[in-house]
C-alpha cells in the first residue's frame, strides 16, 4: 500500500511540474514583459564575471552578497570546457551547486553557454575540440594564417556544441523544472569575426562566399529592405548570384551573419528540443566608425536583425551589451526591430541611472550590469553598488505597480550626466511636464558621480510616485492637455513598510524650494510620492 502511495505522489509530482507555465517573454501593449508561473517578473539582475563561476564554491560566497544587495537575478556563465572536459563524459556538479545555492538565497539564475564563442574567441571550448583544427577548423584571416577561433562552417564543431548544450538542458529541465530557478538562457556570447577583412577566408569560406546566396536569404531581405541600414540596402542587388554581386561592400558581414546564424540555430534548437526556456543572443556594439573585423563581424546588431530571423528562427530575441554613453539610443535601435527590452550587460558606473531609464522609458523587463560579484558586501551610499542596491530595493518593491504601469504606458523616465550638452529634460505624464535639471553643483568629471535619474509612474489623478536622486523636478501643465497652471499640493519621501508605502518625512519650505519643486536626495535613491493640482490660468490659486 505505501509503495502504491509513493507512486502515485510522483505521478502527480510529476504532472503538477509538467502543469507549471515556461518562462515566456511577450509584449504587452508596447512593454516587454517576462513571464515566470504566468506572472510578470521585473529582472533586478546582474553578471558575473568571466571567471567567477568556474568553480561551485564560488558560489557559497557570491550569491549571498548579492541577495543582500537586492538583486532577484544572477546571469553566469556555464563554459562548454566545464561540463564536458572529456568528449561525451558530462559532468554538472558545479551549475547543481550554483541552482542549490540560488534557490536557498530565493535568487534565479540566466545561464550564459560559453560554447563556441565567448567575445568571438574560442578559449572556452573544450581542449580536445581546440587541438583537434582538422576535426574542429579555425577561421583564417586575411593574411591566409588560421587565428585561435573556431569557424562556423565546421560540421563538427556544429553538431558537438549543440550535443554538449542539449545535455545541459535535459539536464537543468530533470533537476529544475519544478523550481523554475534557472529561467532563460544566453546562446554564445558576442560572435563574430575577428580580424583584418571582416570574414573568415578558410578555403571552405572561401569557397562558399564565391557561390550563389541562399534563396532564403534573398527573398528574407526583399521582403524586409527597408530593415536594412541604407548603405547596405543601397548595395543589395537580388539578381546577383555570388554575395559580393548581391551585397556589395557588405558582402563580407552579411556573409558572416549568415554562417553564425544558422550554426547558433542548429544549437539552440538542439537545446530547446530539451528544455524549452527562452533564448537569446547578445552583441558586443561597434563603436562609431570602427570597422568590421575590429568589432565582431557578422554579430546580431540591430542592421543584421533580418539576416538573423532568416538564419535563426529559433532564437527568441536579441539583446545589447552597453557600455558606450548612447545607452538610450540603443535601447531604441534594438526595440525597433521588435526586440523585448532586455540588457544582459552594463557599465556599473552608470547602473543605476540606466535602469530606471531601462524600465520607466524603455518599459523593459530586465536590467544588468556586468562584474557583479566584484561589488563589495556593504558598498557606500554613494558608490555605484550602494546606489544599484538602494535603486534595486526600491524597485524590488514597486515590481507590481510598474509592470502594470508599464503596460498601461504610465511610465517615463530620463536620465540627465553631468557632461549632458542639455542642462535640462523633460518628459510628460498624466497631462503634466515633469521638467528635470541636475541638482548637483561642482559637478566631477568621473562618470555617476553628478549624473541624475528619474523614473516616474502615474498611480492616480494628479498623483505621481517618483524615484531617483540628484535631480531638482519642476512642474508644468502639458499646454497640450487644457493649458492649466500647475502646483505642487504635497510631496512625501515614502519607504516600504508592513506591506505598503509609508510617509516618513513631508518635504516643504526649504527643502521643496518654497513648493516650487521637487529636491531629490543628490546622492541616494529615494522614493517620493507627489500630489499635483491644476487651475485655469487668470484665476488665483486656491
Amino acid at each position: 500500500m505505501k509503495r502504491r502511495l509513493s507512486i502515485v505522489c510522483l505521478i502527480l509530482l510529476a504532472a503538477g511540474a509538467a502543469a507549471q507555465e515556461m518562462p515566456a517573454v511577450r509584449m504587452e501593449n508596447g512593454a516587454s514583459q517576462f513571464l515566470v508561473q504566468g506572472k510578470p517578473f521585473l529582472m533586478l539582475a546582474g553578471e558575473l564575471g568571466n571567471s567567477s563561476a568556474g568553480t561551485a564554491a564560488e558560489a557559497d560566497t557570491i550569491l549571498p552578497r548579492l541577495a543582500a544587495l537586492h538583486f532577484n537575478t544572477v546571469l553566469m556563465p556555464v563554459a562548454w570546457d566545464e561540463i564536458e572536459p572529456r568528449e561525451g563524459q558530462f559532468d554538472f556538479s558545479i551549475p547543481d551547486h550554483w541552482i542549490e545555492v540560488a534557490r536557498r538565497e530565493h535568487l534565479h539564475l540566466v545561464f550564459l553557454w560559453f560554447g563556441s564563442w565567448k567575445n568571438a574567441f574560442s578559449e572556452y571550448a573544450p581542449a580536445w575540440v581546440l587541438k583537434d583544427p582538422q576535426r574542429f577548423p579555425r577561421e583564417v584571416g586575411a593574411d591566409g594564417v588560421p587565428l585561435e577561433i573556431l569557424t562556423p562552417l565546421g560540421d563538427e564543431t556544429m553538431r558537438c556544441d549543440a550535443r554538449a548544450f542539449a545535455a545541459l538542458m535535459r539536464h537543468v529541465k530533470e533537476t529544475d523544472a519544478a523550481q523554475q530557478t534557472v529561467l532563460m538562457v544566453q546562446v554564445e556570447n558576442e560572435i563574430g569575426f575577428i580580424g583584418v577583412g571582416g570574414r573568415d577566408r578558410s578555403e571552405a569560406a572561401n569557397r562558399l562566399f564565391d557561390g550563389e546566396v541562399p534563396a532564403d536569404l534573398v527573398r528574407a531581405l526583399e521582403a524586409h529592405r527597408d530593415r536594412l541600414r541604407p548603405d547596405w540596402a543601397e548595395q543589395f542587388h537580388p539578381a546577383g548570384k555570388t554575395w559580393k554581386a548581391v551585397f556589395g561592400d557588405a558582402a563580407d558581414e552579411v556573409f558572416m551573419a549568415w554562417e553564425y546564424g544558422q550554426f547558433v540555430n542548429t544549437v539552440v534548437a538542439a537545446g530547446k528540443k530539451e528544455y524549452a526556456l527562452p533564448m537569446y543572443m547578445n552583441a558586443q556594439l561597434p563603436a562609431p566608425l570602427e570597422a568590421a573585423g575590429s568589432y565582431p563581424s557578422g554579430g546580431p546588431y540591430p542592421r543584421d536583425q533580418v539576416i538573423y530571423r532568416a538564419a535563426a528562427p529559433s532564437v527568441d530575441f536579441y539583446a545589447p551589451d552597453i557600455y558606450w554613453p548612447d545607452f538610450e539610443s540603443w535601447i531604441e535601435k534594438y526595440r525597433e526591430q521588435g526586440n523585448p527590452v532586455f540588457v544582459p550587460e552594463a557599465r556599473m558606473d552608470l547602473a543605476p541611472f540606466n535602469a530606471l531609464y531601462l524600465f520607466g522609458e524603455g518599459r523593459g523587463f530586465g536590467f544588468s550590469p556586468f562584474a557583479v560579484d566584484s561589488l563589495p558586501e556593504h558598498p557606500g551610499a554613494e558608490e555605484a553598488g550602494g546606489e544599484l542596491s538602494d535603486a534595486y530595493a526600491a524597485l524590488s518593491e514597486m515590481s507590481d505597480a510598474l509592470v502594470a504601469a508599464q503596460a498601461k504606458h504610465e511610465t517615463r523616465a530620463l536620465v540627465l550626466h553631468a557632461t549632458s550638452w542639455r542642462p535640462t529634460q523633460t518628459v510628460a505624464l498624466g497631462g503634466y511636464l515633469f521638467r528635470a535639471s541636475l541638482a548637483r553643483s561642482w559637478p566631477s568629471m568621473k562618470p555617476g558621480e553628478n549624473d541624475g535619474a528619474m523614473l516616474v509612474l502615474e498611480t492616480a489623478e494628479d498623483e505621481f510616485t517618483v524615484m531617483g536622486s540628484g535631480l531638482r523636478v519642476e512642474f508644468q501643465r502639458d499646454p497640450d492637455a487644457d493649458g492649466q497652471v500647475a502646483g505642487i499640493a504635497q510631496i512625501e519621501q515614502i519607504e516600504w513598510a508592513d506591506g505598503k508605502w509609508v510617509a516618513t518625512r513631508e518635504l516643504n519650505g526649504d527643502q521643496s524650494d518654497q513648493g516650487r519643486a521637487l529636491l531629490m536626495d543628490p546622492h541616494a535613491f529615494r522614493v517620493y510620492r507627489v500630489r499635483l493640482y491644476a487651475y485655469p490660468r487668470g484665476q488665483a490659486k486656491p
